[in-house]
């Protein structure tokens, strides 16, 4: 029996599904420590800032418009594609300004990470995942080098290149999903 190569996985995506999968252990790490933590008591309960619910919708909307661009790579609209992948690039950034500002807010309602471990734990978890942001944010950077830089044309090459960046992006997006309603749920 013969297995064509184009029936292989790609090998490049294997290897982010991999590092995605170690992504989400620590998550899940991170996420049961502070269950642990909060039962032990001492646990400051405040209100998250709404601007919370807002960098949630922008960090979908990102997710929306990056499936937009490949969908126009794929079927060979270049101003779907570079559009898309502009505006994902903006609302990425926005995200991350949105979640420094409900930093602040919560610092100005007097938690930080010294009083007690409630604060602590929620700027660890969303400081690492604005970590995968930034790393998102950096693969959108070289997709738009390519997209602006390079000729128009379509390749599996650069299909392939592109659909790494999409996985990772609608993970980190989900991830953050996950993370919000875990925190709210746990208040």
């Amino acid at each position: 029996m013969e297995i064509s190569i184009k029936n292989r996985i790609n090998p490049q995506l294997f290897g982010l599904w991999t590092a995605l999968a170690s992504i989400t252990m620590m998550f899940g790490a991170l996420t049961s420590a502070y269950i642990v933590r909060q039962a032990a008591g001492n646990w400051l309960e405040f209100r998250m800032p709404d601007l919370f619910i807002v960098s949630t919708v922008v960090i979908l909307l990102s997710s929306v418009t990056l499936q937009v661009a490949y969908n126009g790579y794929k079927n060979q609209k270049e101003g779907l594609y570079k559009g898309g992948l502009v505006l994902s690039f903006i609302l990425g950034l926005a995200f991350l300004i949105l979640q420094y500002n409900a930093w602040m807010m919560l610092f100005n309602m007097g938690v930080d990470m010294k009083i007690n471990p409630s604060g602590s734990f929620l700027y660890v978890i969303t400081g690492v995942h604005a970590g995968h942001i930034l790393g998102g944010i950096t693969a959108l950077i070289v997709a738009l080098l390519h997209a602006f830089t390079l000729p128009f044309e379509y390749s599996d090459k650069r299909k392939n290149r592109f659909q790494l960046v999409l996985h990772y992006w609608h993970f980190v997006d989900l991830l953050w999903v996950y993370l919000f309603v875990f925190l709210l749920m746990t208040r």
